[in-house]
């Protein structure tokens, strides 16, 4: 039998378990609160950041983040919604170097019914795909394979 090797995922598990953290994970993104590679940030401008997914869907499963906490992306003014969608076209871009998907899923999940994590902080996601990416694994087991630890994300796609 294959093992398969996902320690990082044990800290979801157990938070399922206890129930959802508190703190907004996108707020302490803020630049000098905490270290870019500890935390996964791949990138910052002025008004967002790009942050690896730790429990990712697949690999390079990135999230987008403006700095301001707000609920939603029409709350944003101009400049932060500029800087945001830049950067989500600079991740995209450094995902195709490293790992040349076949297509994408970005998008937004606002508001808790329609499965944000975190409904109080807006964030796109960006999340790779590849012909054959889907496997009976989530079906049988609830369980997807990733192949590459965040560590080693981080590294390929950091600025």
């Amino acid at each position: 039998m294959e093992k398969i090797w996902a320690p990082w995922r044990k800290e979801y598990i157990n938070l399922r378990k206890k129930g959802k953290s508190k703190h907004c994970i996108f707020c302490i993104g803020k630049k000098g609160k905490i270290s870019d590679k500890k935390n996964h940030i791949l990138k910052r401008n002025k008004y967002a950041f790009s942050v690896l997914n730790r429990y990712p869907y697949n690999n390079a499963h990135v999230m987008v983040a403006p700095y301001r906490h707000v609920k939603s992306m029409e709350l944003l003014n101009e400049e932060e919604l500029l800087g945001l969608l830049n950067l989500v076209n600079y991740t995209k871009k450094k995902i195709d170097k490293f790992f040349k998907p076949a297509g994408y899923n970005i998008g937004l999940n606002i508001g808790k019914v329609a499965g944000a994590g975190f409904a109080g902080h807006v964030h796109i996601h960006i999340i790779p795909r590849w012909q054959g990416d889907t496997n009976f694994m989530p079906v049988i087991s609830d369980t997807k394979i990733v192949s590459y630890s965040l560590d080693e994300m981080h590294d390929l796609l950091e600025g």
